[in-house]
């Protein structure tokens, strides 16, 4: 089911804290997806996903943070020019479009925030609906890190880099 007609994201408050909350506790605490420590507390995770970043939003369906992204500089200098995002979705949310919606909408702010393309730095390869998701919104695979991430359950498993130049311009 694909609810984007009912899909808002926001610039994320402070007040969404404790929505936000147990959607990051909860894809952070199963260890398959991000390299974060799953024992992160409350603080350090809202502050790894909503301080440390350029930005960060909400998506909401109904009115209810069902997913989260964040968007930051990937690196300084002369790689400022291209940006990296997080995404989240609540367990009992996924398939309803929101992944995809996010991502369409952090492309859209990163070229207002004067990005020109976006990179993925450490995509689970087991994450077979994130990679499946980015390629097919236009995302390349241009790198594989052989056995970079420890899954809880498959063990040593592949991460790979993944970019999308968003800029028109060719330079």
């Amino acid at each position: 089911m694909n609810d984007h007609a009912n899909i808002s994201i926001r610039l994320a408050r402070e007040s969404d804290n404790d929505a936000l909350w147990p959607i990051l506790r909860d894809v952070i605490r199963v260890g398959e997806t991000y390299t974060y420590d799953p024992g992160l507390t409350r603080e350090a995770s809202l502050d790894l996903w909503t301080v440390a970043p350029r930005a960060t939003y909400v998506a909401e369906v109904d009115g209810e943070i069902m997913g989260s992204y964040f968007i930051k500089t990937n690196q300084q200098g002369g790689g400022a020019h291209v940006c990296n995002c997080g995404y989240m979705v609540a367990p009992g949310a996924r398939g309803r479009g929101l992944a995809a919606a996010m991502c369409l909408h952090s492309q859209a702010e990163a070229l207002a925030l004067g990005y020109k393309a976006m990179q993925f730095n450490f995509v689970v390869a087991t994450n077979l609906g994130a990679v499946h998701l980015w390629h097919k919104l236009g995302f390349e695979t241009v790198g594989r890190l052989p056995r970079a991430f420890a899954h809880p359950t498959q063990g040593l498993v592949d991460a790979l880099v993944m970019y999308k130049w968003l800029a028109e311009d060719a330079g």
